[in-house]
């Protein structure tokens, strides 16, 4: 069975943020790693996390909630962050439900690339 990517890219996850969250390949663009950041959410993948977070901002540690289910993506808005860019933002919402309750989060995020890889730098 295959399972879509949690990213709603329309992929499936072994062809499109799973490469990536295994270090076999890098996100393009910074839309593209704010999906993957997404999907590692929503597959628990703290080390990818820390990984992609700039060191400049990234916290020593990171524990996630594991009675939250990130399921939905929406991608708001976008300045750069292209494949020849070096910054970029992205804005999205992020839903979650857990057992008691339902959610989401907004946030615009700002990216930097360095050495041809993207990063998180923090909320823009």
């Amino acid at each position: 069975m295959t399972t879509r990517c949690p990213c709603l890219s329309g992929l499936p996850y072994t062809e499109c943020c799973e490469p990536v969250h295994r270090g076999e390949s890098v996100a393009p663009t910074a839309e593209a790693l704010m999906r993957s950041r997404f999907s590692a959410f929503a597959v628990g993948d703290a080390d990818y996390l820390l990984a992609s977070w700039h060191p400049s901002t990234r916290p020593a540690t990171l524990e996630l909630d594991p009675e939250l289910r990130w399921y939905r993506l929406d991608i708001l808005d976008r300045a750069a962050g292209g494949p020849l860019d070096t910054r970029g933002e992205v804005a999205f919402e992020a839903f979650w439900r857990s057992a008691e309750a339902r959610g989401s989060q907004r946030e615009r995020s700002s990216f930097v690339r360095e050495g041809g890889r993207w990063y998180y730098v923090a909320e823009a």
